[in-house]
């Protein structure tokens, strides 16, 4: 009992002690022993390490749940060490309630065949969007939540540990500092002066010992940046592959939809950017530095429609005479492959002249660039005046 008295009142006095000193220290009445430059730098990328990582972290956590109240309910499961339960994404639900229409509506009828195969397409994006999901949680934020939960705290403790035996040495120097002036007045305090020293001595060596072991922590800040970049790297390549196995279904949606007679589809074969440019398979193995996945612009079109006008794959370019007046000059505002020998292809930024023909597709419209003629996308051209 009385030993642990004793030490309560031991830490007590240390306490106040290092509260004495700090308190001085803001103050400008007592010195203070500062850190060198490269461990001062290296505290400061730790910091700087700490508060991007956390930041990265809470914002990925909203890209790939952006439900608030279901964030939650995943950091409890976590915290409880318990299996997350599996939770139906947003496309899976749309899937599920397309399909019920179209079995409400008639599965047969045009409507309720086009919901099915809408429906079938969105619970396969639902389906590699928990691919992705699953593989961005163990992959980028799990290390990203071990740095932070694990190396961070280990860092922060010794930081503190440190910052005590800094104030614990500066107390003894202004204990030793006050001995010396009194022994200069009198004699009497030549042991209190060899008592000071003596703590001096220990106080620098514990300093000395854990500013090592702080240095060794800090220095380990390089090794998480390595695992943290081949994790992003990891992220990077998942996405990619979301993007392309999305961009991949779309594209057979549109086929699909293409074969249904008399439903409203986009022309995704003559709209949508060529494969050459970004192909699927481009992006998914060149996930760091291979090209974005292009937006696929849909210019809607009737299939099978009654009394619809002539089609524009019968019209020849090489009978194609320009009109006396009615020519435009267009910028192209995006790469464009021809699919046959009817159309022209565009490179993005060049300037062609354009021209509309009685019965032609109001979304094309016929391009010249020099002697070549064919036609072109509207959506893929700026028309100047």
């Amino acid at each position: 009992m009385d030993f642990n008295m004793k030490k309560l009142a031991s830490d007590a006095g240390v306490f106040f002690t290092r509260a004495v000193q700090f308190t001085e220290e803001k103050f400008g009445q007592a010195e203070k022993t500062e850190l060198d430059a490269h461990f001062e730098n290296l505290m400061a990328r730790a910091d700087c390490t700490k508060n991007w990582t956390e930041k990265i972290l809470r914002q990925t956590e909203v890209l790939l749940q952006p439900n608030p109240s279901a964030r939650v309910e995943e950091f409890l499961y976590e915290k409880l060490d318990r299996k997350v339960p599996s939770r139906v994404t947003n496309g899976e639900l749309l899937a599920q309630y397309m399909i019920e229409a179209a079995n409400d509506f008639g599965p047969n009828s045009p409507y309720g065949k086009t919901l099915i195969k809408v429906g079938e397409t969105e619970r396969r994006l639902g389906g590699v969007e928990r691919d992705f999901i699953h593989s961005a949680s163990i992959n980028f934020l799990s290390p990203l939540r071990n740095f932070l939960e694990g190396d961070w705290r280990t860092i922060s403790k010794e930081r503190r540990i440190l910052q005590n035996r800094r104030l614990d040495l500066d107390a003894c120097k202004a204990r030793l500092k006050k001995a010396k002036a009194a022994e200069a007045k009198a004699a009497l305090w030549s042991d209190e002066v060899e008592k000071a020293e003596h703590e001096l001595r220990m106080a620098q060596t514990e300093f000395d010992r854990q500013a090592e072991v702080t240095r060794l922590l800090l220095e380990g800040i390089s090794s998480t940046h390595v695992n943290h970049l081949r994790c992003l790297h990891e992220f990077a390549e998942a996405q990619a592959t979301y993007y392309a196995q999305c961009y991949q279904y779309m594209l057979d949606l549109q086929k699909q939809l293409g074969r249904l007679p008399g439903t409203f589809v986009g022309n995704s074969e003559s709209t949508s950017p060529p494969p050459a440019t970004a192909s699927p398979t481009t992006i998914a193995t060149g996930a760091a530095t291979g090209p974005a996945v292009p937006i696929i612009p849909v210019v809607p079109t009737v299939i099978g429609a009654p009394n619809s006008a002539p089609a524009v794959e019968a019209l020849n370019p090489s009978d194609v005479k320009p009109p006396a007046s009615g020519t435009r000059k267009a910028r192209v505002l995006y790469d464009y492959e021809a699919s046959d020998s009817t159309e022209l292809s565009l490179l993005s930024d060049e300037m062609i002249t354009v021209y509309s023909l009685p019965g032609m597709d109001p979304d094309w419209l016929i391009g010249e660039r020099g002697n070549q003629k064919g036609k072109v996308p509207v959506t893929y051209l700026e028309l100047l005046s």
